[in-house]
């Protein structure tokens, strides 16, 4: 699948539920309203789903939420999805977790074809942790991490740089990495979804900042690691550990954009930060036979923008994009 820009389309994100077990203050409303159960592609659609992108050429899914380890039965679609990894199609098969659910099914994922685990985590404070969650249980959360560990996974932390949140755990954050054997990513602030009270500006800390504060005690050379993401990574010379930075707003990441996500309803969503969208769920209900659904899919593709319209400023409402990150699936 190649793009009007001459990307190839070869990575896949796939929001099985939009539910999560926490309410993190920059990603959901406290009062959040979760799309009807009946509204969500099932497990056998999602498969059918993510096998036909894998048969059109993409080579990296990553199941995403919500949470996706809250959705009932979701190992049965880990195990489906494992047959691509089996047969050689997909090369790698991936999940974006809070944490939460891993000590239960850390070795299962692993056991699936499973080989590394995003693990979103903030703080190593856990009243801080407690505050930016809302509900969510830190002690859970480093269970989780260790028996990840335990599985053989390898583990990277996805952490959001909060300003006057967690700006003054840098360093801690990217020791206790090192101790722990891993990566760490930083990523800015995204302007998606109504948060009630909360404003974004007073959360959004440029990770040029980050970089220059972070320089002053470890010493970053640059690496050509990628991962099929938006990332950019360097290792910590003392750490031997990567360290990312995912920046849509200093640093726009679009030209290199390989990735399209689809949502637990079965929205196509070309780019993350633009609301043009195709309904895949129709052609998937409405025949057995793939060649609709291809179609659409190749439509879509041919419609995939350039860049995104993100914007964080005093003049914006800071919603540059009306959807929850959780619908999207990040």
């Amino acid at each position: 699948m190649i793009d009007p820009f001459g990307r190839e389309i070869s990575y896949l994100r796939v929001s099985v539920t939009d539910r999560c077990d926490f309410r993190c203050v920059y990603c959901m409303s406290e009062d959040m309203t979760f799309l009807p159960k009946t509204e969500l592609l099932t497990l056998e659609e999602l498969d059918r789903l993510c096998s036909t992108f894998v048969g059109m050429g993409v080579r990296k899914l990553r199941i995403t939420g919500g949470e996706p380890l809250v959705r009932r039965d979701i190992m049965w679609l880990f195990r489906r999805l494992g047959r691509h990894l089996d047969g050689g199609q997909l090369e790698e098969l991936t999940v974006t977790t809070n944490g939460s659910q891993l000590s239960r099914f850390a070795q299962e994922l692993y056991d699936c074809g499973v080989r590394r685990v995003n693990v979103s985590l903030d703080t190593l404070n856990a009243d801080k942790f407690k505050a930016i969650t809302r509900w969510g249980r830190f002690d859970q959360v480093m269970e989780g991490l260790q028996a990840a560990k335990k599985a053989g996974l390898q583990v990277k932390l996805n952490t959001v740089a909060l300003k006057g949140v967690n700006d003054d755990e840098l360093h801690h954050l990217v020791r206790w990495c090192g101790d722990e054997g891993f990566d760490l990513t930083f990523i800015e602030v995204m302007p998606m979804g109504d948060l009630g009270t909360e404003n974004r500006l007073d959360q959004y800390w440029p990770l040029s900042m980050v970089r220059a504060e972070l320089g002053k005690e470890w010493t970053l050379d640059e690496s050509s690691h990628r991962t099929g993401g938006p990332a950019r990574y360097w290792t910590v010379r003392e750490t031997g550990q990567k360290l990312g930075f995912i920046t849509p707003l200093t640093h726009n990441f679009c030209e290199s954009c390989n990735r399209v996500r689809i949502t637990c309803t079965g929205m196509l969503y070309m780019c993350l930060g633009q609301d043009d969208s195709a309904n895949l769920r129709e052609p998937l209900r409405r025949t057995d036979d793939d060649t609709a659904l291809q179609a659409v899919i190749e439509e879509a593709i041919s419609r995939k923008p350039k860049g995104h319209d993100f914007i964080i400023d005093r003049d914006s409402d800071n919603v540059s994009v009306a959807r929850h990150m959780s619908v999207t699936g990040g």
